[in-house]
């Protein structure tokens, strides 16, 4: 994909996600978020995330999630410890929405409305931990320029951490008459298009801005950050699912799937 087309991609996504966020705030789920941030531990992070950050020390650190929806996972960040946080997103919608949690919350992160190709120079070098989690690769059509960009906003000494769906997982669809045959390629190049809502939460609502989903094999997202200056130090997979609920059935399963993999990485000194 050319950079134009990639960068129509990009806006395109924007567009789309924009148009999703009134689904996702007409749900008991974000009226439970909007009791529930106000708590100075509040968490919604699973314990395999929660585990990893407090095991990379997020106790007292600087903190960024690129690509951090609707803020519920960087508040999380202060209920483990954080000193700070900013998030970025490019959806203002969903950035609204964040600020929206936030007022109810008693901690004050900062949120940023970008996209990781165009990040201020403030941000750079200037954070202990970036955070992604579930559903950023693969909005991003270049997985090597997106990770040069992630490690921009690193200290020297600072930690890359990755929670995110296995890309392995892109193989099958969970919605097919068998679920269990593979539906596509491990080196699918072209992106999946939805012309539908992007939907993880309430229900969707007829015909949206088109979204492309990129596939990024687990080699080619490890051989980018470690392109990017990144030292790998810790790469896991796993079989249970950290995704939307139509993937559980994968879980359990005699011949099982790889489902989830945390990753650090950690930024070499200049």
């Amino acid at each position: 994909m050319d950079t134009l087309s990639a960068q129509q991609a990009i806006a395109s996504n924007k567009a789309a996600w924009n148009e999703s966020a009134a689904h996702h705030k007409a749900t008991e789920h974000w009226q439970g978020l909007l009791e529930a941030v106000g708590e100075p531990g509040f968490s919604c992070l699973d314990p395999t995330l929660t585990a990893l950050l407090l095991q990379v020390g997020i106790k007292g650190r600087d903190a960024v999630q690129l690509g951090c929806n609707n803020g519920r996972e960087s508040l999380s960040l202060y209920g483990l410890g954080a000193s700070s946080v900013v998030g970025i997103d490019q959806s203002d919608a969903f950035l609204a929405q964040a600020a929206e949690l936030a007022s109810r919350s008693p901690h004050s992160p900062e949120f940023i409305e970008t996209d990781i190709h165009h990040l201020p120079e403030r941000l750079h070098g200037r954070f202990d931990i970036a955070l992604i989690t579930i559903g950023v690769l693969n909005w991003m059509p270049d997985i090597a320029l997106f990770m040069r960009h992630v490690a921009s906003t690193l200290k020297a000494g600072g930690t890359l951490v990755i929670y995110e769906t296995h890309p392995f997982l892109e193989v099958f669809d969970p919605q097919a008459a068998n679920p269990m045959l593979p539906a596509t390629s491990y080196f699918r190049r072209e992106p999946f298009v939805q012309h539908e809502a992007i939907v993880y939460e309430g229900a969707s609502k007829g015909a949206a801005a088109a979204s492309y989903w990129f596939v990024h094999t687990l080699g080619e997202i490890v051989s980018a950050a470690i392109a990017a200056g990144l030292q790998l130090r810790h790469l896991q997979e796993y079989p249970h699912s950290n995704r939307e609920e139509v993937y559980d059935q994968y879980e359990d399963q005699a011949a099982q799937l790889p489902m989830c993999y945390t990753l650090t990485a950690v930024k070499c000194p200049a």
